[in-house]
């Protein structure tokens, strides 16, 4: 019978979805109700079964029950009902045996985490790389987000999230290993991507770069790292990786994709467009800025000065809440390069943290920018002109005494 009837098809990564041959079907409104984490558990343990006590468990978690046995039954009883409702065969379902229930279908019932799981397996089990990695990707394929995310707040559903995700790391790592060996590096940039989607602070960018760099498409590798960098200041707050940083130090001397004529190079440097306000750039980047200008001022005497703007929680100490300090940076940011000149850069340095460079001016003017910036970033919220604190610096007073002048500017 289950050769004749169409094939039942449940995605459980990702947001849970059942489809009948081509229909999909839809028995619960809410994700969160009993009878869908019911289906749920059923389905993914299918014929191995789940006993009684650990069903009870997972499914009402720790909550007191007064009669059990007969909640589950009338859960059971709404199942069955939901899913012939919904536009499957009159059937069971549910097979109880002995304290264990299970899964029972007329049709053949396809659940993509069980499949994900025999393809994994299948290939450890497999001599052949080319073969082995053939089964990874295909179970690949069918890793289209994290384990039932509508549900991640159950605690079962949580280890197996980390669980399967492990195997999904260790599959795409092993597969990225074959596919560099056979220098496939289009295929490792499509295997790669969904990856850096779902895990972006997981550093699969990585991959990205070095494919970019292999392909001679250096342009792309420096924007991959550049977006990367810009997205873990945003979010953490933080650096990528010295390993992530360390991909790029064979770009440089590729940047222009082959030799070119002086002009196509010029050109390639050159901005796209000119921009007003101060410029800005990442913390490498101003790195190397900073030890450039350094070595500039040197010989031309020219004074240039770094600054460190803080957001702070308006007592002077710096701002620890994420959400605070998610809604004050952009604005300040913004600030920061309407304010001052072209001639100034800036970073994010941290989550709460810009650092600022200025040519050729003086204290008096280091000041004058500062009161600039915190009545711009204050503008539409007079409070937040209370939540800023300066360190200033010269760097020719921070050359000979590796210390620089400092204040804080608060209204």
């Amino acid at each position: 019978m289950k050769q004749k009837l169409p094939v039942l098809n449940i995605n459980m990564f990702g947001r849970m979805k059942m489809t009948y041959g081509h229909k999909p079907i839809l028995f619960y409104k809410n994700p969160g109700t009993i009878t869908a984490k019911l289906a749920a558990i059923l389905l993914l343990h299918g014929i191995k079964g789940i006993e009684r006590n650990r069903l009870l468990e997972e499914l009402y978690g720790h909550k007191e029950i007064v009669d059990a046995a007969n909640s589950l039954r009338v859960a059971i009883h709404r199942l069955k009902k939901a899913l012939i409702k919904a536009g499957l065969p009159d059937y069971d379902y549910i097979l109880v045996k002995e304290g264990v229930y299970y899964w029972s279908s007329p049709m053949v019932t396809v659940v993509d985490a069980i499949r994900f799981e025999e393809l994994t397996d299948q290939a450890g089990h497999e001599t052949d790389s080319a073969k082995r990695a053939d089964l990874l990707k295909e179970a690949l394929d069918l890793y289209t987000g994290e384990f039932l995310q509508e549900l991640s707040g159950e605690e079962w559903v949580l280890l197996e999230t980390v669980r399967l995700k492990n195997r999904y790391t260790n599959a795409l790592s092993q597969v990225c290993d074959y596919l560099k060996e056979q220098d496939k590096y289009e295929e490792l940039l499509q295997i790669c991507e969904p990856a850096c989607q779902m895990y972006p602070f997981d550093e699969w960018q990585s991959i990205k770069i070095a494919c970019y760099s292999a392909l001679g498409r250096y342009q792309e590798a420096l924007k991959e790292y550049e977006d990367t960098a810009k997205l873990y200041f945003q979010e953490l707050g933080i650096n990528p990786s010295d390993a992530m940083i360390n991909s790029l130090k064979a770009l440089p001397q590729h940047l222009g994709g082959g030799h070119l004529a002086f002009s196509e190079i010029e050109e390639q440097l050159r901005e796209p467009s000119e921009e007003p306000g101060a410029f800005y750039c990442s913390p490498p980047s101003f790195r190397d800025e900073y030890r450039l200008m350094s070595r500039v001022m040197e010989r031309s005497g020219q004074s240039m000065y770094l600054m460190l703007c803080t957001i702070t929680d308006g007592k002077g100490h710096p701002q620890e809440k994420e959400e605070r300090l998610k809604l004050m940076a952009d604005p300040l940011h913004d600030a920061i390069k309407t304010c001052l000149r072209r001639c100034d850069s800036f970073t994010r340095y941290s989550s709460g943290q810009f650092l600022i460079l200025l040519m050729g001016t003086n204290d008096e003017n280091c000041e004058i920018a500062c009161n600039r910036i915190s009545r711009q970033f204050s503008r539409e919220h007079k409070s937040w002109a209370n939540c800023l604190s300066w360190h200033v610096s010269s760097m020719a007073d921070a050359k000979l005494s590796l210390s620089g002048s400092r204040f804080t500017k608060e209204d």
